[in-house]
């Protein structure tokens, strides 16, 4: 049995989905016309017999009433013809009590008890003159059996035809069932075909610019496989921004490491050359080999940093962000000290905390403040502002500058990696600091965006809301 099982489970693996859904549906409904003509065949053959047995029953009460006081005998006997009315004889109890003549009708023990009151009446089936009859046996009265027979050929001929009828119209049906089965099957499939066809062709080509064609009609009353084909396809443009991202980012970070990296082989040659210079040249290569050094290694860790999704979950606490602002704009100041930073904590922000991987919340502000500060003026703050809001616990914490501020063809692209400003080319900086920023706000729930300061400089803001990540 449970070889069969596999078996059936192995054939089922290998036959194509259509195919399986085809004969699910054809099966399904071949299984409910042959109930339909099974359940018709039993109904009209119990309708048949139920006249047939009506006109027993008939011809018995007519018998009855024409023959009361008549004693054993045969009453009609050709009911060999079909024109002929039914065959009838009555039957004594006791044997001795029969009548000379020959009885017309087969007279067996049941008769005798019909006749004797202890057997209820009933029908049954005989042959005679080579003929089928249907006969009834019911009680006559004094000790007497009454038997009423008529032919039953052109009953038992009626539902002979009605159950080759029936079983066309079954086979018919099962037929029917199968096309449509197919036709269903092939047409509600469509959509998956193509499905397949698709990622079939993503799969050998690598390239996922491909879509699925969907059916017109209103996007609310598409059916459940053209809801899977969108979502495919919305799945298919995520994997595309996202292999683009990925393609610009390894070109942005090769052009990016390219001048570190060639600056970087060319002091490591002139300091393999280090007895052809003199102390001061050998001093001036080894501080420019360290800092390209640094360069490329914050680099490559801002890399690494935008390389991660989401945020470590065993390293969240509770972090009270006034605290870490007032640490990351101590920091700031050392290592800017030609900059001056200013923060303010609004009432009610002293206290809200967030949940969030400090060191990473620390690291948002810190690329804030030094883009704050590689813009801002020598004799111009940079102002570090957090305010509670409405009345969820919301946070805001803003970083505002007054240098040049944000050009309008700049401002979509700020947040882009390794996007930098013609007014920035010249300064420090891979271009990945805010980029990282956002990446950091968004893995904590937050939102931040940047706009031009009322006033000059760059505003960008940092919005919590009131129930964290």
């Amino acid at each position: 049995m449970s070889g069969v099982r596999r078996l059936g489970a192995r054939w089922r693996r290998r036959r194509p989905l259509r195919t399986r859904l085809a004969l699910a549906a054809s099966a399904a409904v071949a299984l409910v016309a042959v109930g339909v003509c099974a359940a018709a065949f039993f109904v009209i053959r119990y309708e048949l017999l139920h006249q047939l047995d009506l006109s027993l029953t008939q011809s018995a009460t007519r018998v009855v009433q024409e023959n009361r006081g008549e004693g054993p005998q045969i009453i009609a006997g050709e009911c060999r013809f079909l024109s002929a009315p039914a065959c009838a004889q009555v039957v004594p109890a006791d044997p001795a009590a029969d009548p000379e003549a020959a009885y017309l009708l087969p007279v067996s023990a049941p008769v005798r008890e019909v006749a004797a009151g202890t057997r209820a009446p009933y029908f049954s089936n005989v042959t005679r003159f080579g003929q089928s009859l249907r006969m009834l046996t019911t009680p006559f009265g004094d000790g007497r059996a009454l038997q009423v027979a008529l032919r039953a050929d052109p009953v038992e001929r009626g539902v002979r035809q009605a159950a080759v009828l029936l079983a066309a119209v079954g086979g018919a049906g099962v037929l029917l069932a199968g096309l449509l089965g197919y036709a269903v099957s092939r047409t509600g499939l469509a959509p998956v075909a193509r499905l397949t066809s698709t990622a079939e062709r993503i799969a050998a080509t690598r390239d996922p610019r491909h879509r699925i064609e969907l059916p017109p009609g209103p996007p609310g009353r598409q059916d459940e496989v053209t809801r899977l084909a969108a979502s495919f396809n919305t799945m298919l443009g995520e994997l595309e921004q996202s292999v683009s991202a990925q393609r610009r980012l390894v070109a942005d970070a090769s052009h990016e490491l390219r001048t570190p990296l060639t600056a970087l082989r060319t002091n490591a040659e002139l300091l393999a050359r280090a007895d052809r210079l003199t102390p001061a040249q050998r001093e001036r290569a080894s501080g420019a080999l360290g800092r390209q050094i640094r360069e490329v290694t914050g680099l490559v860790n801002d890399l690494i940093e935008l390389a991660r999704d989401e945020e470590p979950l065993p390293l969240v606490e509770e972090v009270r962000i006034a605290e870490l602002a007032e640490h990351t704009v101590a920091m700031a100041r050392t290592h800017w000290p030609r900059v001056r930073f200013e923060l303010e904590v609004g009432p009610g922000a002293a206290e809200a905390v967030r949940p969030g991987v400090p060191a990473r919340l620390a690291r948002l502000l810190t690329n804030l403040l030094d883009n704050a500060a590689k813009f801002s003026p020598p004799d111009a703050p940079v102002e570090v502002e957090l305010t509670a809001y409405g009345g969820g616990g919301g946070l805001e914490l803003s970083v505002r500058d007054h240098g040049p501020g944000i050009a309008p063809e700049d401002l979509p692209y700020v947040f882009d990696r390794f996007y930098r400003a013609e007014a920035a080319r010249a300064l420090p900086g891979s271009g990945l600091g805010l980029a990282m920023a956002r990446q950091i706000a968004r893995a904590h729930g937050a939102e931040l965006t940047a706009s031009a300061a009322p006033g000059g400089g760059a505003l960008f803001t940092v919005v919590f809301g009131g129930e964290g990540p």
